[in-house]
């Protein structure tokens, strides 16, 4: 039997916490899971907030980690991301996670509460963005989009070099890809002024390319209408004021406190 022991030195088991998630969970919050395209045939319909909670109480925990995610149960699986130990996350361990992934917030949580702020991240979202597998593949570009909020010490140019992926994976129909790829675009035009107007340029090449392959700027196959969808989502956000104002004004903090 797996044990951990939390912050406060409460030895934590991972029956005990089964059983706790459990008697968190309800019928009406495993169907308001799968309202939102969750697979909840092995979930108890747990909040994340609560589960939050019980992973604050847990602290890092690596061992308990693992045995966490090993039990299969969703919420779990959710907690095991928020208390594992980014540093002690083995490549082997990111493959095998990424390899269970059945749902778009287990892939999402695990990528950007975990996987990003491991030494191994911007390895495997460039590998995983290539590979066909639904989830996996929204992995790569949900971890491009953790990358692009939580890595302060990347520089610009290791963002610019995911645009070809992403170009090429706009034009997946696969909705749950598209979505995850049109995430990273924005997250990384988010992240100052100057990837911002890249950002701004790789949509419209996107826009481009699609409209050439519909012939037009509408219609065309699934892949055109994904890509379309993209881009143009990505620019409505990218080109508001609301997000040049707050880039500008980030820009200048920086700038002040650099003098």
């Amino acid at each position: 039997m797996a044990v951990g022991r939390g912050k406060a030195g409460r030895r934590e088991s991972v029956p005990a916490l089964l059983e706790e998630l459990r008697a968190l969970g309800s019928e009406q919050g495993r169907a308001g899971m799968a309202r939102y395209g969750i697979d909840v045939d092995n979930a108890f319909g747990v909040s994340v907030y609560a589960l939050r909670k019980i992973a604050s109480r847990i602290g890092v925990d690596h061992d308990l980690a693992l045995a966490l995610w090993a039990t299969g149960n969703h919420e779990a699986r959710l907690v095991a991301c928020f208390v594992d130990d980014p540093a002690a996350v083995s490549e082997d361990q990111l493959e095998a996670w990424a390899r269970d992934f059945d749902s778009w917030d287990l892939c999402d949580q695990a990528t950007t509460s975990l996987f990003d702020r491991t030494p191994h991240a911007w390895t495997k979202a460039a590998e995983w963005a290539a590979r066909d597998a639904a989830w996996v593949k929204r992995g790569g570009f949900a971890l491009m989009a953790g990358l692009a909020a939580h890595d302060e010490r990347a520089d610009d140019a290791a963002f610019v070099r995911l645009f070809p992926l992403i170009e090429r994976g706009a034009s997946d129909d696969r909705n749950f890809v598209k979505k995850a790829v049109n995430w990273a675009l924005r997250n990384i035009g988010k992240r100052n002024l100057a990837l911002n107007a890249a950002s701004i340029a790789c949509a419209e090449r996107i826009l481009a390319a699609a409209n050439a392959r519909a012939g037009g700027a509408r219609g065309g196959d699934a892949g055109a209408r994904a890509a379309r969808w993209v881009a143009s989502d990505a620019l409505r956000e990218l080109t508001s004021d609301q997000v040049r104002e707050r880039l500008a004004r980030k820009g200048a903090r920086r700038k002040a406190r650099r003098s």
